[in-house]
């Protein structure tokens, strides 16, 4: 399978930690709407579906739904898809379009979907070692995190587009 180049192509510098943070922290505010949405279908479609409206009130009145590891997995899951379709594809999510990053391979093509989960895995486990994954783009040469390092992938800066 041939490797997809994106565009705009060029040797772009790697993205410091600042710029990397505003992009993550858009992302964030994206993620949070994504697990309120994907959390209210699952319980009030899924749920309702799987129980009833009866049982399930009972349920939530007796507190049984207030820790619900299928919940957190459907939610981990979309999080996931939403990171690995963005990526994979034009190699930016909303966050990082704002502000001009990019993750792409060191040949300037789009990831895969296990670089993607190797990316989206690792900087879970770079926030459970409080921020030091992502703090590491301050001593890496490179300018990369952890989860750059271990997907063998990259940010970088691309510029705006021109207007004519």
């Amino acid at each position: 399978m041939s490797k997809r180049i994106l565009q705009p192509q060029g040797d772009f510098p790697a993205v410091g930690l600042l710029r990397r943070s505003a992009a993550m922290f858009y992302d964030f505010l994206l993620c949070v709407a994504i697990a309120i949405v994907t959390g209210l279908l699952y319980q009030q479609v899924v749920l309702r579906l799987i129980f009833g409206s009866d049982r399930l009130l009972e349920l939530a009145n007796n507190k049984a739904l207030d820790v619900d590891p299928v919940l957190s997995t459907v939610v981990l899951f979309t999080i996931f898809a939403f990171f690995a379709k963005f990526w994979t594809h034009s190699g930016q999510t909303l966050g990082m379009q704002v502000w001009g990053v990019r993750v792409q391979n060191a040949d300037g093509s789009a990831i895969s979907l296990w670089q993607a989960l190797l990316r989206f895995m690792v900087s879970i486990a770079s926030w459970g070692c409080l921020g030091l994954g992502f703090f590491w783009a301050l001593w890496d040469k490179q300018k990369r995190s952890w989860h750059d390092i271990y997907s063998e992938t990259r940010l970088v800066h691309i510029p705006k587009k021109k207007k004519n």
